[in-house]
């Protein structure tokens, strides 16, 4: 993660939350100091532990952060997944914010690992989509590689995939793929999305360097891929579930892209509890 986009970030979550001020711990606490711990309350893959160093050090920078697990070490239900001291109302007032930014990762990154624990036997490799939540795609991305997955592109500008739509605007796949090489650079690879055999065989007379099958099954994609020559890789897109990925990898597919990594997620429970107290 880019450590000042990060803070960028963060500092938008703040304000959104914080407004002018915490009214429930201005009104409460005065400058006692305490300590709070992130709790598991369900097994999972960790993963946030640059939102909880950075966010504390924006929020205060006397703020104290033990975080005990690395980012993609699993836990158990019970185990403490980070131990933070500092002012009481400090630590409350940035509750939320953080807490459902390390809830929201650890649950991508979970369903991540257990998505490329399917594939362990092959040389299929599962990969996230665009398919993020607005404002969290930098985050979400880190921690589908902190599941073990690989990342997608991260941006429109990152690469060249040409869909659907581009097709049909350009009339062919062998128009829209030369139009695209006229203006592309050289380190720019170019893909470029199939629904059917007969468009796989043309996007490999165009010369794509990687070539989507779309809603295609396992095989459809096993058959799909004997059209393909060795250097050019392929990946298979569509409505694809964790029941399904071990028959996908036997395709012998280089990636699989899944948009339920980010956008279908459901967040580890994850409490944050103050220690001690009167």
């Amino acid at each position: 993660m880019n450590k000042w986009l990060l803070h960028d970030q963060l500092k938008s979550f703040f304000k959104e939350d914080i407004g002018f001020g915490d009214r429930t711990s201005a009104c409460i606490f005065d400058d006692e100091v305490g300590e709070v711990q992130f709790l598991a309350k369900q097994p999972g893959v960790f993963c946030g532990k640059a939102i909880l160093t950075e966010g504390y050090a924006l929020i205060n920078s006397e703020i104290s952060v033990n975080v005990e697990k690395r980012d993609g070490e699993e836990f158990v239900e019970g185990d403490v997944l980070a131990v933070v001291q500092g002012p009481i109302s400090d630590l409350l007032t940035s509750e939320r914010v953080l807490l459902n930014l390390v809830q929201r990762m650890s649950g991508v990154a979970t369903l991540t690992r257990k998505a490329s624990e399917q594939l362990i036997e092959s040389k299929t490799k599962v990969c996230d989509t665009r398919k993020t939540t607005p404002g969290l795609r930098m985050l979400e991305k880190h921690a589908v590689e902190c599941g073990g997955g690989f990342n997608h592109r991260l941006r429109l500008d990152d690469g060249i995939l040409i869909k659907d739509n581009h097709i049909a605007r350009c009339g062919s796949i062998t128009n829209a793929v030369e139009k695209a090489r006229e203006k592309a650079g050289h380190m720019v690879k170019i893909e470029v999305e199939t629904e059917n055999v007969e468009q796989v065989k043309e996007a490999v007379r165009a010369g794509v360097d990687v070539i989507m099958f779309d809603n295609c099954s396992p095989e459809q994609t096993k058959e799909w891929m004997a059209y393909v020559p060795d250097h050019i890789m392929t990946e298979v897109s569509g409505g694809i579930t964790l029941n399904e990925i071990k028959n996908y990898g036997e395709s012998g597919v280089d990636f699989l892209s899944m948009g339920a990594l980010t956008h279908s997620v459901k967040s580890i429970d994850i409490s944050l509890d103050v220690r001690g107290g009167e």
